[in-house]
């Protein structure tokens, strides 16, 4: 009986401790999809996103979904990160997607890799308000082929 007593103990204790350490610290992901498996670089995506929380730090990401079958390693995007009320930040940038050791990088199943790649080197303060990224590709190859799904992700960083 009190072995019993012991390991249910035991077994509320390790599920709360399960459900502590499971929690999400996501702000925002949010991913356009492309039925055709085609991204145009004429199609600018862009997502809008509320911030409350300012004593907190972030990491911002650019989040792909392709398939085995993407044509290169790497895809160049330009965003455009803009706070309601200040000017715009445009950064043209070169993201990796596979190396020649490893291959892709990110998650696969099957022919089909997610990635989360960090846009900004350290996690980075954000202002009280609306936030609007936009984005688009400027790959030579238009439409880009075998995408699936592209987007943004902020997160908090956890302390």
């Amino acid at each position: 009986m009190k072995a019993q007593k012991i390991n249910s103990f035991f077994l509320f204790f390790m599920l709360t401790i399960g459900i502590i350490s499971c929690q999400t610290f996501q702000l925002y992901e949010q991913s356009t999809l492309y039925p055709d498996h085609k991204w145009s670089s004429n199609q600018i995506n862009s997502y809008h996103f509320n911030i409350t929380d300012t004593n907190s730090l972030y990491k911002v990401f650019f989040v792909i979904r392709h398939h085995n079958a993407y044509h290169y390693k790497n895809i160049w995007i330009d965003l455009e990160q803009k706070h309601v009320g200040d000017s715009t930040e445009k950064h043209s940038l070169n993201l990796s997607l596979a190396d020649d050791e490893k291959g892709w990088q990110g998650v696969g199943m099957d022919d089909i890799y997610d990635q989360r790649i960090p846009i900004n080197a350290a996690p980075i303060k954000l202002k009280m308000g609306e936030y609007i990224f936009s984005m688009h590709h400027t790959m030579r190859e238009d439409p880009l082929d075998n995408i699936l799904a592209t987007g943004i992700r902020v997160e908090k960083v956890k302390r």
